[in-house]
């Protein structure tokens, strides 16, 4: 008897219907407040053209200038024979052949591309996800395997410092860090804010690590034993492989959830994405438009995490 597989496209029809309703419903919430868009504003947040103003550097005159399309070439000359040259942009220029300058006068400008203060942001969150990504996990793996060890004076330490920072909100950890301990001992609000992102995370890591070894049944080790693997050997080489193919999707999770809790660090002064979308709004007056930018960002960050994690799920469940 064949089974007919059921068609699948209504019902993406439909989910694709509802989301075109909210984007609906959304855009006749902001038109009820007499909301104007203005997306035209955004993009000097991500890229904007810098300028570099260009000074005289002595008193002198302007000996020479030649115009090459949109720049120009200036030449300057001063009291003692030394020459200067500078390259501006035409439309930026304020001499002609032969005027005075002064010392610290301006000749013109020269524009490059610099990076916005919403791509400053994004860099920012990366780096902070990284560090104290890569920090709590090799915090969370420790304690995680001292919660599994005979040595009680390890499994109560690490026992404490989990309940500790699981039982505690990580802002009130973000204060204690950089307004007590970074003020005592003198550390920097980056250093301050990736410490306790990374205890934070290492914590419930911990968690996810002893889940996952505790998962895997006694034989696998009694069996590695007795083939003559000393504990560290069996754990090393046996539990934690195994361990590792159960406890992936979870720590997926952390890490994901470690990217968003990096706004929090924006209460001590890092201008991360969200502080720097703030930042922007205030000089922008397009809120909306900026909040929809950083969520974006913070998906484009977090999607490819999450589609990476669940191949890797998926070969591993293969290689079974």
């Amino acid at each position: 008897m064949i089974k007919h597989k059921k068609a699948q496209w209504p019902w993406h029809g439909l989910t694709a219907l509802v989301l075109v309703g909210l984007a609906i419903s959304l855009y006749m919430a902001t038109s009820m407040m007499s909301y104007e868009w203005r997306w035209n504003r955004v993009p000097q947040y991500f890229a904007y053209k810098a300028e570099d103003v260009q000074r005289a550097a002595g008193n002198g005159t302007v000996q020479d200038i030649v115009i090459a399309g949109d720049n120009a070439r200036v030449t300057l000359k001063d009291e003692q024979g030394d020459e200067q040259v500078l390259d501006v942009a035409k439309d930026s220029l304020q001499l002609s052949r032969g005027d005075d300058v002064a010392e610290g006068d301006q000749i013109g400008v020269t524009r490059h591309w610099a990076a916005g203060p919403l791509a400053w942001g994004l860099w920012t969150t990366l780096w902070l996800s990284v560090v104290s990504g890569a920090l709590g996990l090799v915090i969370g793996l420790f304690a995680g395997l001292c919660r599994l060890s005979s040595n009680p004076t390890l499994r109560d330490l690490s026992t404490v410092y989990v309940e500790l920072v699981r039982g505690t909100p990580l802002l009130v950890q973000i204060f204690i860090f950089y307004f007590f301990i970074g003020t005592v001992l003198n550390l920097s609000r980056e250093f301050a804010g990736v410490a306790a992102l990374a205890l934070f995370t290492g914590a419930y890591v911990a968690e996810i690590v002893r889940a996952g070894v505790q998962s895997i049944t006694k034989g696998q080790n009694e069996a590695a034993r007795s083939l003559g693997l000393n504990a560290g050997q069996s754990m090393r080489h046996v539990i934690l492989p195994q361990a590792f193919k159960r406890v992936l999707p979870p720590l997926a999770g952390q890490f994901i959830s470690l990217v968003k809790d990096t706004s929090l660090v924006s209460v001590i002064a890092i201008t991360e994405l969200t502080k720097s979308g703030r930042e922007a709004i205030t000089t922008s007056f397009s809120t909306f438009e900026i909040w929809f930018c950083v969520a974006g960002l913070y998906l484009l960050i977090n999607l490819p995490l999450s589609h990476l994690a669940s191949r890797l799920e998926r070969r591993l469940a293969q290689s079974d």
